[in-house]
């Protein structure tokens, strides 16, 4: 008698290898927001200034944000990772009043909005084309 094909779970490689790039990518994204907001707050407060020695930094940080949108995050997840954007990119502009830290902590956390907001543009662009060319 045949036996009936189902639906075989992952081998233990194949889950191991999805375990590591979801590792690698969730550490992209922290390690990225963070660059992203300190960069972003010393050259708010003129510690150091953009120009050709730090803007190869920048472009890779955008390079990054777009790896992590299509690899990382789902698009069918947009709405929370765009309330994400938003409450940081609120937080930014309500934090800057606190008397002395908020002048680093507010371009901070711009700067992660900034970081951020590559990857939300990136699951729009995904969602997108899995909607309207991909569902066809």
């Amino acid at each position: 008698m045949a036996t009936k094909n189902t639906n075989q779970p992952k081998t233990e490689n194949e889950a191991i290898a999805a375990t590591n790039w979801n590792f690698l990518f969730k550490w992209l994204f922290i390690l990225g927001g963070l660059i992203a907001g300190v960069l972003n707050a010393l050259v708010t407060n003129e510690v150091i200034t953009i120009d050709d020695q730090y803007s190869f930094i920048v472009s890779a940080l955008m390079t990054v944000g777009i790896f992590v949108g299509i690899f990382y995050f789902d698009s069918d997840d947009l709405i929370n990772i765009g309330l994400r954007f938003m409450i940081l990119g609120a937080a930014a502009g309500t934090i800057g009043g606190f008397y002395k830290i908020g002048a680093y902590l507010a371009p901070f956390f711009l700067g992660f909005s900034y970081y951020l907001g590559t990857i939300v543009l990136t699951l729009l662009v995904v969602y997108f084309v899995k909607k309207y060319i991909l569902n066809k």
